[in-house]
């Protein structure tokens, strides 16, 4: 089994909303579909509720795919920040407390986006999943299933879209 952690193609970025609030950017769409071929064909599909990981995986697959509330980004109800890498990587470093105003700790995205990924995988023993949503989710969650610290430096270079591929073990319950 394997576990594909896409994360959403490039957004439409505007400044004075929320990122949680953005649309796919139409002119990354080829670099969306190009990512088709490194997706398995039969997968068990699911997705971030943000418009951008939806309308990612509308573009991946005409397959279903569920909606799963907990899979959302690290919140950061605050627009854009123009010393938004920092602020991330401040926030893995203090997991514990908010990187800036109207941002949730990092832990409490570890503390919902691991679980809800271990339901699925619960449900989903003997299949691979695509999973579409977020680089920072991601980042936690590939160090949790790894057992590692989160690697910033991978998180740093995540594309938009991209794709990280884990092989699991069947049995294995993050």
């Amino acid at each position: 089994m394997t576990l594909h952690l896409v994360r959403h193609g490039r957004p439409l970025v505007e400044p004075d909303r929320p990122a949680a609030d953005w649309e796919l950017d139409p002119a990354g769409f080829d670099d969306v579909w190009a990512l088709r071929e490194r997706l398995p064909g039969r997968a068990a599909w699911f997705c971030s509720p943000e418009p951008k990981a939806q309308q990612t995986a509308q573009l991946l697959t005409e397959g279903d795919v569920g909606i799963v509330d907990d899979l959302r980004e690290h919140e950061r109800a605050a627009g854009w920040l123009d010393d938004f890498a920092e602020r991330v990587e401040a926030a893995f470093a203090r997991p514990d407390e908010p990187a800036a105003p109207g941002w949730e700790p990092l832990a409490d995205t570890r503390a919902r986006v691991v679980p809800a990924v271990g339901r699925i995988l619960d449900v989903h023993p003997d299949v691979d999943v695509v999973l579409v949503g977020h680089g920072t989710a991601w980042t936690l969650l590939a160090a949790e299933l790894g057992g590692h610290a989160p690697d910033l430096e991978r998180w740093r270079s995540l594309g938009m879209p991209d794709l990280i591929t884990l092989p699991l073990a069947p049995t294995m319950d993050p």
